[in-house]
């Protein structure tokens, strides 16, 4: 069976290209002269590139037919081990008569060991002007070795295919355990450089989540291609770019449709998925609580629900009237049920995470002290300002994500008053919506704090972008006018920097610089949104008078003949509970 690009090619055409597979081959022929006459005669025909497959035994097990100027080389699985060569020699064709092997002619050699790879030249009129073949040499099998161009009557058949075995038996004598590798990947997006914001931090995203970038390719377009998302002629490119840099993974910087990935997948040598894929195989490494795990795997089930392949929406008529009974429902329809089951039961359980999390903020908000929360970009040095201030040794990293789980430490402030200091999860651009969703009631901590520090990294080219991100993320989750103190973080790495607003502090978590200032501006916020109030406080009330010294900030006291007159700034419950205590 042909496979490839026969799309315009004759039936009898396409007959007489499949009975290049029949042809008999001797074991020790490489290439047999009337093979590859026969074989140029009808790539000339069809002006297109055609490759075949053979074994060590001479059979041919597959042919392919591609464009004018690349045949896809498939990755075959007829390995008997994978220390070893893999039994097949590949044997294509170049019209336009050169016979020179290409980069990614020879990267395929490296990449899926190859006996041999050769190219046939190709004339217009159909004869074949040279046959260059290329073998793994040292360098455990990275080293080529390759050969001069020979006329097709004059390769040297039996001395190839002795060489083969030598090959195999010395690859083999030098095989070790194989290292485990970073995956490389190839980074595509739509933008107008390489270097452009979003896909420099999608190469951030791809190495924490331990990929190698062996590079990133832009398509300068304003919209999408509804079926390949780059389009058919740059996902060919696409294609070869990857083969010749031994990709084995191809990241896009926006979320794909099911139907994009599967069209990209026929297209490309390796395995596709797309920038939401990434951050949930991010977010799912570094979840480490309970709530946190379930946050992900919701996220990824609500992904994964609309990318199941098979029939679709006809799989709803299964069972429904003439025409449509049949045995039972599919595999496809049973993956999605399970998937859907599996999305109950989760939010299920986040719900009641969620209503036992709300019963502790509203216990926190009467009895104990008021919230500042961390928010900002990812890496933008959350974690490390909440070591800084509070003494933690919360994990604190140069990458994306390092934290998932909200972290609440207890925090004094240089007047004495006291208050809780919450680390969240990182916003980033293009946060996909199911995280969104996932994360929502987390995120909502910060929307019931009563104080936001925005942490924003100053050393970074694109703060001003992420300074929008970490906007928009606050207005969706209804923090938009809460009390705020800006935080330009890593101040010693951007020297002469000037806060351009009244509530903006330069401040390095690293090298401590402005801390101290941060914490004073920090219990002026607060107290300015307490209450000053006067307490007459008996002597033998000792509970009142400690708790309203713990509780808020003492600015007076009178002591008369039966008790005490206490002027104190205090958050309204606070407030409330003293004169509870002193009415009970």
């Amino acid at each position: 069976m042909v496979k490839g690009n026969t799309e315009g090619i004759r039936a009898s055409l396409l007959a007489e290209i499949e009975k290049l597979g029949e042809m008999e081959i001797e074991r020790d022929e490489f290439a047999p002269e009337a093979l590859l006459r026969a074989l140029a005669a009808c790539s000339a025909r069809i002006n297109r590139e055609i490759s075949l497959y053979l074994t060590r035994e001479g059979d041919v097990v597959d042919i392919t037919i591609g464009s004018d100027r690349s045949v896809p080389l498939e990755r075959m699985h007829l390995r008997r081990d994978l220390s070893r060569l893999s039994g097949l020699r590949c044997l294509h064709t170049h019209p336009g008569g050169d016979p020179a092997l290409s980069p990614v002619d020879l990267q395929s050699l490296r990449r899926l060991k190859f006996d041999a790879m050769a190219a046939l030249g190709v004339a217009e009129d159909g004869a074949p002007t040279g046959l260059c073949a290329a073998f793994l040499g040292e360098e455990g099998g990275q080293a080529v070795e390759l050969t001069r161009a020979y006329p097709v009557q004059r390769i040297p058949q039996a001395e190839f295919m002795r060489h083969i075995e030598e090959v195999d038996r010395r690859i083999l004598s030098q095989a070790q355990a194989p290292e485990k590798r970073a995956e490389r990947a190839l980074l595509v997006g739509l933008a107008d450089s390489p270097d452009s914001p979003s896909l420099m931090e999608l190469g951030r995203l791809a190495e924490t989540a331990g990929a190698e970038v062996a590079a990133r390719l832009n398509q300068n377009r304003q919209k999408a291609d509804s079926a390949t998302y780059i389009g058919s002629g740059k996902a060919e490119e696409l294609s070869l770019i990857a083969q010749s840099l031994d990709c084995e993974l191809i990241i896009f910087d926006d979320e794909l449709s099911g139907a994009q990935v599967r069209n990209l997948e026929e297209l490309l040598p390796c395995r596709v998925i797309d920038r939401t894929a990434l951050i949930l195989d991010i977010f799912a490494r570094h979840a480490s609580s309970r709530e946190g795990r379930l946050q992900v795997e919701l996220a990824q089930m609500r992904y994964r629900l609309p990318r199941l392949t098979g029939l679709g929406t006809a799989l709803s008529r299964l069972g429904g009237g003439i025409g449509t009974r049949g045995p039972g429902e599919t595999k496809l329809e049973v993956d999605r049920r399970r998937i859907r089951r599996r999305i109950t039961d989760i939010e299920k359980e986040l719900g009641e995470l969620e209503r036992q999390r709300k019963l502790r903020r509203s216990r926190r908000e009467r009895h104990e002290m008021p919230v500042v929360a961390l928010v900002g970009y990812t890496n933008a040095g959350k974690s490390s300002l909440l070591n800084r201030l509070s003494g933690a040794d919360v994990l604190a990293e140069d990458k994306l994500f390092a934290t998932l789980d909200p972290v609440t430490r207890r925090l004094r402030l240089p007047g004495g008053t006291r208050c809780l200091l919450t680390d969240t999860v990182g916003f980033i651009n293009k946060l996909p919506h199911d995280l969104v969703r996932a994360f929502r009631s987390t995120l909502e901590e910060a929307a019931h704090a009563d104080l936001l520090l925005i942490v924003r990294d100053v050393s970074d080219e694109n703060f001003a972008l992420q300074g929008e991100v970490v906007e928009e993320v606050l207005r969706e989750l209804g923090a938009a006018e809460a009390p705020r103190l800006y935080l330009l973080n890593k101040a010693d790495q951007a020297p002469g920097i000037q806060p351009e607003r009244e509530d903006t502090l330069p401040v390095s978590a690293t090298e401590g610089q402005g801390i101290g200032k941060l914490l004073q501006r920090i219990e002026e916020k607060l107290l300015a949104a307490s209450l000053l109030e006067e307490f007459f406080v008996p002597y033998t009330r000792g509970d009142v008078m400690a708790f309203l010294r713990g509780a808020g900030q003492l600015e007076g006291e009178e002591f008369g003949e039966n008790g005490s007159l206490m002027r104190v700034r205090l958050a309204a419950a606070d407030r409330e509970r003293a004169k509870n205590m002193l009415e009970g």
